[in-house]
């Protein structure tokens, strides 16, 4: 019923074939999916891929995500022209992968450049991002403006739009989907703990302890996204 995929945008080749399965009548309203680990052994990609096909799917109406008890098909009819995902649009954790790239740079290239105006502003950005982390439209406006504040420091405009605008494509409804499973007040506390790791890297001159901690910071966020949420199988050991 399931076939393996070549290795190109393979979420989106995920999503179309679980969509093909269900508008055939295949996978009937109310049924669950395989859990996530099974799903990722058939197509033959990984788990974060089955999870971004899956946000797909749901944003389009398709299946309903219960976390801790799985997938499901939805029972609702499905809309005649159903949202699809672009053909060029950008996965969360494709987005978050190339952040950890860029915004690591950055972060190395600020250590060496800084100065203490800088740090002021940054420093007025974590105080304002801790009082607001049961706010989370506040805690996001925080979390941008810590990482364009850093850009910032290069003066390099075109990199300072760059690191906005990349930023800014995670409000696209995928991502504004995925997000609504795992963040939340603990997940902002552990993002401006990293956030602090990261100032303080920069404010010591030090170029390479500041991209490890961007690079940390990011690399977790990954994982945060990444994390499993669908009922898994237990088993035997």
């Amino acid at each position: 019923m399931f076939v393996a995929l070549e290795p190109r945008r393979l979420y989106r080749q995920v999503a179309e074939q679980i969509r093909a399965l269900i508008e055939a009548g295949e996978l009937k309203p109310g049924s669950r999916l395989p859990p996530e680990r099974e799903l990722a052994e058939r197509f033959a990609v990984s788990r974060p891929t089955v999870r971004e096909a899956l946000i797909v799917l749901e944003v389009e109406g398709h299946i309903q995500i219960r976390m801790g008890s799985g997938v499901y098909i939805s029972s609702r009819p499905i809309p005649v022209q159903p949202l699809r995902v672009s053909e060029d649009g950008d996965g969360p954790l494709e987005i978050l992968q190339a952040r950890c790239l860029i915004e690591s740079g950055i972060a190395e290239e600020a250590a060496r450049l800084v100065k203490p105006q800088n740090l002021e502003r940054i420093d007025a950005i974590l105080l304002r991002m801790e009082a607001s982390l049961d706010n989370a439209a506040v805690a996001l406006a925080c979390d941008r403006d810590f990482h364009t504040a850093i850009a910032d420091i290069i003066g390099n405009s075109a990199l300072k739009h760059f690191t906005g605008l990349i930023y800014d494509s995670r409000s696209s409804p995928y991502f504004t989907k995925l997000a609504s499973y795992f963040e939340g007040p603990h997940t902002w506390r552990l993002a401006l703990e990293e956030h602090r790791v990261i100032r303080g890297a920069i404010a010591a001159g030090d170029p390479a302890a500041a991209r490890e901690a961007m690079r940390r910071h990011l690399t977790l966020a990954q994982k945060r996204f990444s994390e499993s949420f669908g009922e898994e199988p237990t088993r035997d050991d």
